[in-house]
């Protein structure tokens, strides 16, 4: 019988019972993928991160993740919350490490402040596909419950991956993304048709202390709502760049996402895109953690 450190750790937040959680198991070689996918369903948070140890000398470490229905390249939070509790376990001192994902291979920093961290993941480079429109949209915006006349203007429905797409649909109102009641199964039957499986509807607020409020569905994979998810801030900020909806300064534009708050998790999200001839370049999330239990599994 062999033993499995597991942790429950919320992640883009410092405090208990707030922004997204996920499960981790420190120690996961030895696990097959049939008990890392149940470990995932037992746990049922919207993914849990597994950290192995390196396949070879061009990595640190390898970190694979499962929703509580199948295995996904890359998630944002669970990769914050499996390097934070690394750190914690470690005693880390600010550093780079390189970790091996679905998605391949992408450098973590680990940044020590006093006796906590905070961690930034770079994503992979973004990739957009041709703005959906016509009946494809109209579905989307339906089965969200919105109309079409709710949909920003200067924001077209576009599917944007760094790692893991998301359908980015920004809307005029914060009201009407606080009051979203979307038809899950309707969208999951549209994840299977457009072969993308997370719609990340969001409101631009730039006035506030948050350019970007969102909200993020993937029932296709097992995720009603998400409450906080870095693999869709970093794509909105691709997107904000490609279609200039921001100004960068300097090369660069960084801001503050929040999400969560429909769910009572609210959490927040830092995100910074490098810009090279008005074109999204590097893109980095960043955000805190925290330990909320530890237990051992016995299998």
């Amino acid at each position: 019988m062999m033993q499995y450190r597991l942790y429950q750790v919320d992640a883009f937040t410092t405090e208990k019972f707030a922004g997204n959680p996920a499960g981790v198991v420190p120690n996961a070689d030895g696990l097959t993928d049939q008990q890392m996918q149940a470990i995932a369903r037992e746990l049922n948070n919207s993914e849990t991160a597994f950290i192995c140890e390196p396949q070879h000398a061009d990595h640190d470490v390898w970190v694979r993740f499962f929703t509580p229905t199948t295995e996904v390249p890359s998630c944002g939070h669970a990769t914050i919350a499996a390097h934070y509790v690394r750190a914690v376990e470690n005693t880390l001192p600010t550093c780079t490490v390189v970790q091996k994902i679905g998605a391949g291979m992408l450098p973590v920093e680990i940044i020590r402040k006093h006796a906590n961290y905070e961690i930034v993941m770079t994503q992979t480079e973004p990739a957009f596909q041709e703005p959906l429109s016509g009946s494809e949209r109209d579905q989307i915006v339906r089965a969200l419950g919105l109309d079409v006349g709710d949909l920003n203007d200067n924001c077209p429905v576009q599917i944007v991956s760094t790692g893991h797409s998301k359908i980015m649909i920004g809307i005029r109102s914060l009201h009407k993304l606080h009051a979203l009641q979307p038809d899950l199964p309707g969208l999951a039957k549209i994840s299977r048709r457009i072969r993308c499986n997370g719609y990340y509807v969001f409101a631009l607020t730039p006035s506030d202390d948050y350019l970007v409020h969102g909200r993020m569905f993937a029932p296709a994979i097992g995720i009603g709502e998400d409450p906080v998810t870095g693999n869709a801030s970093g794509p909105v900020g691709a997107y904000l760049v490609r279609h200039r909806l921001v100004s960068p300064v300097n090369g660069k534009l960084t801001f503050r996402a929040q999400q969560g708050e429909a769910m009572g998790r609210p959490g927040v999200v830092e995100v910074s895109v490098d810009v090279e001839d008005s074109s999204p370049k590097t893109v980095r999330v960043a955000g805190g953690a925290v330990i909320v239990y530890q237990s051992t599994l016995e299998l």
